[in-house]
């Protein structure tokens, strides 16, 4: 039977969207069962649907109105809809009903602090938008969104790239949340854009499906006239001229400098010796790579192009072919 069912508030914590589901369903049976209409606020106030919530506990007040909980929920539910008055009083009641409950205590006081006249025309404090720049600049063949903000992880950043929108989410060290949303002025290729996270920035590069020069990152539609990108074009989202020969070349000596460690190290190391190496140190990498399956890489062409590179795995490993 419905009457018999109990709603915990560890239930509650667990998943209050699950338990706002199954309370209403309960709450269809028996309408007037206090303890359900009190759980049912808690659920609201963890989804901060406080307004819900002041409705529930009224009710269950008004079932019965010697329930201390339901004044704590009221008072709280009051409290972040910052009517610091009738959350106060609430909390009081509260407490004449359960004084050994010193979490009362603990809110009155919050109240109490707001409700001081030299507080009176204080809006609640909101925490200050977090001022990261962030900018974008292209390439033939790409569009580089750039956001400048220093020592986040790999693990704090998620970013989606559909063929028409870029959204990104980036958890900053001081615990907030940047978010970035744009509509395309052109589409991309989703399958081969990427990102990376660097000390000072993060870095999205998305593919343009054709080498044409856009005007600006967001807009709708297609633009008629497209023009064809030229290598001396940098157009920005911004009216002012800017040296984007200069910023795309502190940005490559940016990511040159960049502090890597293990793998990552070991790799940029083989990439460098490759792009500056003579057409001999990159043929005696490619065939040795290549014969060896990946276990030698020589730059000696005199050495690798006279004989077949056997693979040699490390001691501890042991070669299969699959």
């Amino acid at each position: 039977m419905a009457s018999a069912r109990i709603f915990s508030d560890a239930f509650v914590d667990e998943d209050p969207k699950k338990a706002l589901e199954d309370l209403n369903e309960a709450l269809k049976e028996t309408s007037d069962n206090a303890e359900w209409l009190c759980q049912r606020a808690y659920a609201h106030i963890l989804l901060k649907k406080y307004c819900r919530a002041v409705e529930d506990a009224t009710k269950a007040l008004e079932l019965k109105s010697d329930f201390a909980l339901a004044f704590m929920r009221k008072g709280i539910a009051e409290y972040h809809l910052n009517n610091f008055k009738q959350s106060h009083e609430a909390f009081l009641e509260g407490r004449k009903l359960d004084d050994s409950d010193k979490t009362f205590e603990i809110w009155i006081k919050r109240c109490e602090e707001k409700m001081d006249p030299e507080n009176q025309n204080v809006t609640p404090d909101k925490p200050a938008a977090p001022t990261v720049k962030h900018d974008w600049y292209q390439t033939e063949s790409q569009v580089i969104v750039t956001v400048m903000v220093k020592n986040v992880r790999q693990e704090d950043v998620q970013v989606n790239i559909d063929e028409r929108e870029l959204t990104a989410t980036i958890k900053l060290p001081s615990g907030e949340d940047f978010n970035l949303k744009f509509h395309l002025l052109h589409p991309v290729i989703p399958q081969q854009s990427t990102f990376k996270v660097l000390s000072t920035k993060v870095e999205i590069k998305m593919k343009k499906t054709e080498a044409i020069r856009w005007e600006k990152l967001e807009g709708e539609g297609s633009q008629p006239n497209v023009k064809h990108f030229t290598p001396d074009q940098y157009p920005s989202s911004s009216h002012y001229t800017r040296n984007w020969d200069k910023l795309v070349g502190d940005i490559k000596e940016e990511e040159k400098n960049e502090k890597l460690e293990g793998d990552a190290a070991l790799n940029k190391l083989f990439q460098q010796i490759y792009s500056d190496g003579s057409d001999d140190v990159k043929r005696a990498m490619n065939k040795s790579f290549m014969e060896s399956g990946g276990t030698v890489l020589s730059t000696n062409w005199t050495d690798v192009g006279r004989r077949k590179v056997e693979m040699s795995p490390p001691d501890d490993v042991e070669w299969k072919k699959y």
